[in-house]
């Protein structure tokens, strides 16, 4: 077995480990150890998924206009969703042979050019024609990464919930409003971190509790107000009295930031896990490095994978049972072995470098091919051909390696190369998790989009909008509403947006006031609240100082803790961070 090793990343330069364990794995799966460090193979991936910037597009097939997260800069043809997933167009038609005088990846690239790709990434929905990567849901607006929920919008990561609103990383939770990081939630609105409560307004880390308000590290608690406990009828006195307008939101929502900062916080977000490392983790097993993923085995350097076992380097696992896979996002449906690839997912086996594949095995370089077998780039061959040809593209692509403009070296077991996302950086995801500015993107070789010029007849301010939901009139459907902002924020601010019919029946619903601020901002503002996918070694900070401890804590009487982890707090932030033993001795 080999033995661990540390090698600098040809990509920033920085110094990385590859442990015994990460060895044994390349080798089972018969690929070469990474020559780029996890955080660059996280941001390469996630330049392949475009989750939140939606371009108005026409269909190259029919002319229906729609909505695409593809701009019309990308060199293929973009189908609506109904005719790319017809049979009105075989991609088999896109076929090209092989040619071993040339690099793998041009060739790939020149494939990639002409295969049509859908507009959206959507499967079995119903009224839910603004939403991307979304499966099995319904009512469904304008909220990336949605399954099997129902009534959902201007969210993110949203699995089994329904009625839920600007929320993120939420699961089998109903009526929720502004909602970070929470399961099984019932009637909330500003929380984070909560699980299993009922009528809560700004909570963080909270469990089992209901009609609580403004409180944190709650366990089965009732009726608690500023983290006072209160009898029933004292509670509800002090909540009818509540004003619910927009202005006092605002002081409200300030309150619940430094509630935040000042609650004291377990090192990471994990529930059931076991020999993992990582945050927002549930039912894991030997999971490390890896963030928002929910009943995982043996994985490692991933984020938002659910049912993946013997993974590495993922990002967009779904939610039926998929196994080794690696370098890739939006894969994994039932699918095995698939390296290299991107939206490749329901019942696919040995695929690599592939786009757009479904329910097919033996594939290398393909896109867009459906119920397929032993196809390379679009063609089809026999099983002995296509075996004997894949072998000699892989000794071709280290024997004709591609070099970008930075002279990063693509050999078999790179993934795709940077250029060759269709989306500029602050297009795809890589902005929301490792946001930079426009000059440092250029710099370090990515692209970027320029805002478009956005020309829109506002007819009412954000500050012209009625404090209450009581004062809001069925016009207010009619407006094209003001950002607040005004796209000083650097949050992708749209200047301007709309009321929906089924937002305002949530917001007469559960009394919240208009919005002031366009999606993109709201997005923006909730993302500030959340940690970012990046591990840090850090020591426990309890010393019965930082803290006001309720007990001693038998494992360190009087000096400070010694316990040492990995976690998404850097050493920077403000709140006070805990091990886990200290912190249940204070909280559990």
């Amino acid at each position: 077995m080999a033995n661990a090793e540390t090698i600098i990343c040809q990509n920033c330069k920085t110094s990385f480990e590859i442990e015994a364990s990460d060895f044994q794995f390349y080798e089972r799966i018969k690929v070469p150890p990474p020559t780029w460090c996890p955080e660059c193979r996280m941001k390469r991936r996630m330049l392949f998924r475009n989750e939140f910037n939606m371009h108005k597009s026409k269909c190259a097939f029919c002319g229906k206009e729609t909505l695409s997260h593809h701009s019309s800069k990308v060199m293929f043809p973009v189908y609506c969703n109904e005719c790319w997933w017809s049979d009105k167009w075989d991609p088999m038609e896109y076929s090209r042979d092989y040619n071993p005088n040339k690099n793998f990846f041009v060739q790939w690239k020149e494939l990639s050019d002409t295969v049509p790709r859908p507009s959206l990434e959507a499967y079995q929905n119903e009224n839910s024609p603004y939403s991307d990567y979304t499966w099995f849901s319904k009512n469904v607006y304008l909220s990336p990464s949605t399954i099997s929920s129902d009534n959902v919008s201007y969210s993110k990561s949203a699995w089994n919930c329904r009625d839920a609103f600007d929320s993120m990383v939420v699961m089998g939770s109903e009526s929720i409003y502004e909602a970070l990081d929470s399961e099984h939630c019932v009637n909330c609105k500003f929380i984070s971190d909560c699980k299993d409560c009922l009528d809560g307004s700004y909570l963080f880390d909270c469990r089992n509790s209901s009609n609580c308000f403004m409180s944190s590290n709650l366990r089965n608690k009732k009726f608690v107000f500023r983290n006072e406990q209160l009898t029933e009828e004292e509670y509800r006195k002090r909540m009818s009295a509540m004003d619910r307008g927009y202005k006092i939101q605002i002081e409200l929502y300030s309150e619940y930031v430094r509630l935040r900062e000042n609650a004291l916080h377990k090192y990471a977000n994990m529930v059931k896990c076991t020999n993992s490392s990582g945050s927002n983790l549930t039912y894991c097993k030997n999971a490390k490095y890896c963030f928002n993923s929910h009943n995982c085995e043996d994985v490692k350097y991933g984020a938002q994978m659910s049912r993946a076992k013997d993974v590495q380097d993922m990002y967009g696992v779904g939610d039926k049972e998929s196994s080794l896979l690696y370098e890739g996002v939006n894969v994994g449906y039932l699918d095995s072995n698939i390296f290299f690839s991107t939206n490749t997912f329901e019942n696919c086996a040995r695929l690599q470098y592939c786009d757009y594949c479904r329910v097919s095995q033996d594939l290398f370089g393909c896109i867009g091919l459906r119920n397929k077998r032993y196809c390379i780039l679009n063609k089809q061959y026999d099983k002995d051909e296509y075996e004997s040809l894949q072998e000699r593209i892989i000794k071709g692509m280290s024997d004709k390696p591609h070099i970008d403009l930075k002279g990063n070296v693509y050999k078999y077991g790179e993934f795709f190369p940077v250029e060759f996302s269709p989306f500029a950086y602050n297009e795809a995801l890589t902005q929301f998790y490792f946001p930079i500015k426009r000059d440092d993107a250029i710099r370090l070789g990515y692209g970027w989009m320029e805002s478009a010029a956005r020309e829109h007849q506002v007819t009412l301010k954000a500050e012209e909008i009625p404090n209450s939901i009581e004062e809001i009139k069925d016009e207010i459907l009619d407006q094209v509403i003001g950002c607040g902002h005004k796209q000083e924020c650097g949050h992708n601010c749209t200047l301007a947006f709309k009321i929906t019919p089924q937002e305002l029946q949530f917001y007469r619903k559960t009394e919240i006031p208009i919005p002031r601020l366009c999606a993109g901002c709201r997005r923006g503002e909730r993302r500030a609240l959340y940690n970012p996918i990046k591990l840090w070694h850090r020591q426990c900070m309890c010393d019965y100082k930082v803290y006001e401890n309720s007990i001693k804590h038998q494992h360190h009487l009087d000096s400070r803790c010694l316990n040492e982890f990995e976690t998404s707090y850097s050493l920077e932030r403000k709140e006070v961070v805990y091990c886990e033993a200290c912190y249940n001795a204070e909280v559990v």
